[in-house]
């Protein structure tokens, strides 16, 4: 068994021109996929219910996925959803939800969050979708910055411990106006 390869003809060879132009393109493509300009998307999270949890994750993985950067500054409420353990434990309000199956008179009554907390969690597991855990974990894979709000962490006594590993604290209003002014798209959520 031969590991000889014939010979190519000298004529079906790049000329040195040929070779040096692919290189230019290859390294013109090289800086056009690995240069700064890509497109920015700040978020800022200001709930942590289990409904108000899943649009910042899911916007922030997807436009991650799309090549975005990402930035989602999680402020009052929303700073539950960074929360390691808090994050698991996020409820559904069944009062004031027009489009809940339940008529505000009867959501009203005692235990009823619990009841739509549970119908939701029902559906996100039958539907296999992903949990809160899941979509930090990827989103930070992915590398989607977590902000935590300074002045909320102080207010509300939270330990900067308790937040998912890779989440950044000590983030103020300042730095979270600089991001959605440097970013393509701005959202509240």
């Amino acid at each position: 068994m031969s590991t000889d390869t014939p010979d190519a003809s000298a004529d079906d060879a790049p000329s040195r021109a040929e070779l040096a132009a692919r290189v230019d393109e290859l390294e013109d493509a090289l800086a056009e996929a690995t240069s700064d300009d890509a497109k920015k998307m700040s978020i800022i999270a200001t709930k942590g219910t289990l409904d108000m949890a899943y649009p910042p994750l899911i916007l922030a993985s997807t436009a991650a996925a799309f090549g975005y950067d990402v930035t989602v500054f999680h402020t009052f409420w929303g700073l539950e959803i960074l929360h390691e353990e808090r994050s698991k434990n996020l409820k559904l309000s069944s009062v004031g939800n027009p489009n809940m199956p339940v008529p505000n008179a009867v959501a009203a009554l005692p235990g009823m969050d619990r009841v739509t907390t549970k119908m939701m969690e029902k559906k996100i597991d039958d539907n296999d979708t992903a949990t809160i855990e899941e979509l930090i974990e990827t989103s930070l894979d992915m590398g989607v910055e977590f902000q935590a709000c300074q002045m909320t962490i102080d207010l509300m006594d939270y330990d900067e411990d308790d937040f998912y590993d890779g989440v950044t604290t000590g983030v103020g209003a300042a730095t979270a106006l600089e991001d959605m002014a440097d970013a393509d798209i701005q959202l509240l959520v």
